[in-house]
């Protein structure tokens, strides 16, 4: 059996996942991104995380900068707590020393203060300075020797902060366990932040670039979801049952129901009732399947006012704690980070009835289209594994039309059933039109169906027989032709 070597956890929750548990203990990394990266935020709130959970930090600046204004930054988030400084966290700055005495006295100073203060963690900021201070590449390869051996001597994980992006054979690359790096990306007018992991010696690690912001709490992590569920985190219930889509009628057509787990993805145009099956398909959930409506463009008050329309009582599921509705505003947020929070509300809930209306929206937060498959993959392979029986919305461009798009490719490979939803036109009237296309694993019934919304409900009929071309919106009968 493999060894398990002993972690460092950071407090992050998304770059402890990257690490798959936070960093090597007794190991030495170099934290690596251009000047407002979020260097600085990472290592002080990974300090005042550790202190918390009983560790002892020692802060070492090469920088000019005073500490006093560096705290003045730091009050202004979250993480940061004052009353650590001096006493569980020690800072000291070796920027005189380095300039009068050389990069020997500032290895002779860190080594002192390591042991006087009992640290655990040494975080150095301003290697750069340090390289530009050594007169061969040798010397910056003995100045983090040293630093590393008496660190490790101790038992101090080693924490090394640059504004330079090193290159993969540079001395300090080579003598660190792992590489962190912080970097931004312009695309169109807004600024992403992405963090990667370019080197993890001696342990493993989601790779890539992963998203990445700086808020009020400090800096947050969103692993790509595909790296992070690339096997699913369970293996999901081995028996599968019937679970009723809300409505009689669609249950028939369905030999009884979705299959229990299964992803199902409504297809159709705006108005055309996807919402309305999503909100019936809610109204089942009770306390041995909780239900969540994760939408993007109703809010809980218009999806509580249109399922009154519809004789459903979705604010009596709320009351009793089975049931709810989460609205994520498309103006904000990262792919991987709604994806994220997506998944933590079905686990605070334990929902097994879960409604996202739509996947246009996830695509409008992708900065690589291309990454849709993946992501979708992840999603519903995870939801099934957690028991989820999922419906899925996508708005189709065209009212009218038999074009056909997905909102990502093979999408109909990754759904277990797909259903179409249609307007047609038939005897100056305009119907909507329910058409199963797939089913996984089980039979159905493939007639169109008439979908009416009203104050009772939603109901299907079998209709159009004798009718050509429904799904493309202009219906004719043998009379018209």
């Amino acid at each position: 059996m493999a060894e398990q070597l002993k972690r460092l956890a950071t407090g992050i929750d998304g770059l402890d996942a990257l690490l798959k548990g936070g960093l090597v203990a007794g190991a030495s990394y170099i934290v690596q991104g251009h000047p407002g990266a979020g260097k600085t935020i990472l290592a002080n709130q990974l300090a005042c995380n550790h202190v918390r959970d009983g560790g002892r930090v020692l802060v070492a600046t090469l920088l000019s900068e005073s500490h006093e204004r560096l705290f003045q930054y730091l009050s202004t988030l979250t993480f940061f707590d004052p009353s650590l400084v001096g006493d569980s966290i020690q800072f000291v700055s070796a920027f005189d020393t380095l300039e009068q005495e050389g990069l020997d006295a500032v290895v002779r100073l860190l080594r002192q203060e390591i042991g006087r203060q009992q640290a655990s963690l040494l975080i150095v900021d301003g290697l750069l300075n340090a390289r530009s201070r050594a007169e061969t590449s040798l010397d910056t390869k003995k100045f983090v020797s040293e630093l590393q051996g008496h660190a490790a001597f101790a038992g101090c994980t080693v924490l090394l902060l640059t504004s330079a992006r090193l290159e993969e054979g540079s001395p300090e690359h080579t003598m660190v366990d792992g590489v962190l790096e912080l970097s931004e990306q312009l695309v169109g007018s807004v600024a992403v932040r992405h963090v990667q992991l370019c080197k993890t010696r001696g342990s493993g690690a989601l790779s890539g670039r992963h998203e990445c912001l700086i808020s009020e709490a400090g800096l947050q992590v969103f692993p790509r979801l595909e790296s992070l569920y690339g096997h699913p985190s369970q293996a999901g219930p081995q028996v599968l049952g019937k679970v009723t889509t809300g409505v009689a009628e669609l249950d028939a057509l369905l030999g009884g129901g979705l299959a229990e787990g299964s992803t199902t993805l409504l297809m159709g145009p705006s108005g055309v009732g996807k919402t309305s099956l999503g909100i019936a398909f809610l109204t089942a959930a009770d306390a041995s399947a909780p239900g969540l409506h994760f939408g993007f463009y109703e809010t809980p008050a218009r999806l509580r006012v249109k399922a009154a329309a519809l004789g459903y009582d979705l604010a009596g599921r709320e009351h009793c704690e089975v049931l709810q509705l989460s609205w994520q505003p498309t103006t904000e947020g990262l792919l991987d980070q709604v994806g994220a929070r997506l998944l933590e509300q079905v686990r605070a809930l334990d929902a097994k009835r879960v409604v996202i209306d739509s996947l246009g929206a996830f695509g409008r937060l992708a900065l690589e289209p291309a990454r849709l498959n993946a992501f979708f993959r992840a999603l519903t392979g995870e939801l099934r594994a957690r028991g989820v029986t999922a419906l899925l919305s996508w708005e189709m461009r065209d009212i009218f039309g038999a074009e056909i798009t997905a909102p990502a490719p093979d999408l109909s490979g990754i759904v277990d059933n797909l259903v179409l939803l249609r307007f047609a036109e038939l005897d100056a009237q305009l119907h909507r039109v329910l058409s199963i296309v797939k089913v996984r694993d089980s039979d159905h019934d493939p007639a169109l169906q008439a979908l009416r919304l009203g104050p009772g409900g939603i109901t299907l009929r079998r209709a159009f027989d004798g009718a050509s071309g429904v799904l493309s919106g202009t219906a004719t009968t043998p009379g018209d032709r």
